[in-house]
């Protein structure tokens, strides 16, 4: 094998390959050799059919097999003699190949820099910290105590109005044929009246009744309706009303604990600042990470790959698209936008490199262990549905790498932490938080529901439900070399 380097400029690299045909000759017969021990052919008795048939018979698939494996083999031999790790899977071009001369050919390759590390030894950071107190607690305690849409019955005999909690019974059918499916019926179901969970019309039609009215709701099911046999089709419910509630605020105190399985007021609340400590010390966590991540986007300044910087602005432009898309955005990216955006993956890259360089110099890996952990935990995140996420992580290398490159992240930021001088800082949470919203970004997906055929509204489809995660767009994103993928 020779190897010419027909170009080099800056990091992108041309070189010209040739594989003598003497060697490729030699892999042809090697392989057809290894089929004439197992090959059929009538007439003849396995490992006796003659090489001049094989090669007859077999010499052309053989030949584009041996190709193959030859360009592959010499191309990580010539990327190892001219010690180039290449950033993005190289462009091969074939110059001229005919049977019994040599393979010529041309790669055209874009490299990963050389990085020259720094000692960051006695790298000076801030730690913001801070903890939940009786004000946080309190809050909190609001929040949830809200969120339990407690009733008590109305006392008076007046008719429903919005917000009033209804229960009744309802038996449905579609009005073209008068026929009752699966799900258009249930008894004792409590509906809050302008709470949206039924499809529009249906609540409307409750209000200004009393307990013992019976009352025919005409609704029409929405285009986008999760089951197809009822999407647009008008349809009659006759629904009975048992009882009017309405909303109380829940008291909190040692019963309402009890009600949320804790033992009594102080446990609730212990069990709340545990929770609230935790939040501050992840965005502790995050802060003191852009702290870093800051100090080693100051201290390094080399050219990335155009090729992994290109890939990380769409993925980047994507990501905001989509973000747009769910909140209902219709404006596109302005032109001042991508060009925030560019920095920022350009960052992204440059910083991965350098993370990725500094794992790489002390040995740092992802055990298996941590890796099926962080799946165990991906799981949690969809209950009811785990089996469904083991399986898509065991059947898809790609998004189970998905997972180890966070997590190999992570132990270098740890690593450097280590061995940087972090002073803590005491504010208050408010301090803690600021700016939460320009540095991170929650995105919340519904579970998928069974098909059923009541009025509930309908999504139309099946969306898995996913505990809010907290993301920041300037996040690095640790590559490894040779990279055939985009280590995320």
């Amino acid at each position: 094998m020779q190897v010419k380097q027909l170009k080099e400029d800056g990091l992108n690299y041309e070189l010209e390959i040739t594989v003598g045909s003497d060697e490729i000759d030699q892999q042809v017969d090697k392989r057809l050799a290894e089929l004439q021990k197992t090959v059929k052919i009538q007439g003849f008795r396995p490992g006796k059919v003659p090489m001049t048939m094989m090669k007859q018979k077999y010499g052309k698939a053989v030949m584009g097999e041996v190709l193959e494996a030859a360009v592959n083999e010499s191309t990580q031999k010539a990327l190892s003699e001219k010690d180039l790790t290449p950033a993005i899977q190289p462009k091969i071009e074939v110059k001229s190949f005919e049977e019994g001369k040599d393979l010529i050919y041309t790669m055209n390759i874009e490299v990963l820099p050389k990085i020259k590390l720094k000692d960051h030894k006695g790298l000076k950071l801030e730690k913001l910290v801070a903890k939940a107190g009786d004000k946080e607690i309190d809050d909190a305690l609001e929040r949830i105590a809200s969120a339990q849409k407690a009733s008590e019955p109305v006392k008076d005999d007046r008719a429903t109005k919005k917000g009033d909690i209804v229960v009744i019974d309802f038996h449905g059918r579609t009005a073209d044929d008068n026929k009752a499916h699966d799900g258009m019926h249930a008894h004792g179901h409590h509906l809050e009246i302008g709470g949206g969970q039924f499809i529009p019309g249906f609540e409307d039609q409750l209000i200004d009744k009393k307990v013992g009215d019976s009352v025919e709701v005409k609704v029409t099911f929405p285009e986008e309706y999760g089951a197809a046999e009822l999407a647009g089709r008008e349809a009659i419910f006759d629904v009975d009303i048992n009882e009017v509630r309405e909303p109380k605020e829940a008291e909190i105190n040692d019963e309402f604990a009890k009600s949320l399985g804790l033992e009594d007021l102080e446990a609730l609340r212990n069990a709340i600042a545990e929770q609230t400590n935790k939040e501050f010390d992840s965005f502790s966590r995050m802060k003191l990470k852009k702290q870093l991540l800051d100090a080693l986007d100051e201290t390094y300044d080399f050219d990335v790959p155009e090729g992994m910087k290109e890939l990380e602005i769409k993925a980047v432009m994507q990501q905001v698209e989509a973000d747009k898309q769910q909140r209902g955005i219709e404006e596109e990216i302005s032109d001042e936008e991508k060009g925030e955006l560019e920095a920022i993956a350009l960052r992204r890259v440059r910083l991965g490199l350098v993370l990725s360089e500094i794992g790489k110099g002390q040995k740092i890996s992802v055990a298996d262990a941590e890796l099926q952990r962080a799946v165990i935990e991906e799981a949690q995140k969809y209950p009811g549905q785990e089996k469904q996420v083991f399986d898509y992580y065991s059947k898809n290398r790609q998004a189970l790498e998905s997972l180890r490159a966070p997590l190999y992240e992570e132990k270098v930021v740890d690593f450097i932490l280590e061995l940087a001088e972090v002073t803590e800082k005491e504010v208050t949470p408010e301090e803690l938080t600021a700016d939460d919203e320009d540095e991170q970004a929650e995105t919340k997906k519904k579970a998928p529901a069974k098909k059923k055929s009541s009025p509930k509204k309908k999504d139309g489809g099946e969306k898995a439900e996913k505990k809010s995660e907290k993301k920041d767009d300037d996040k690095p994103k640790a590559k490894k070399a040779p990279a055939k993928k985009k280590a995320s």
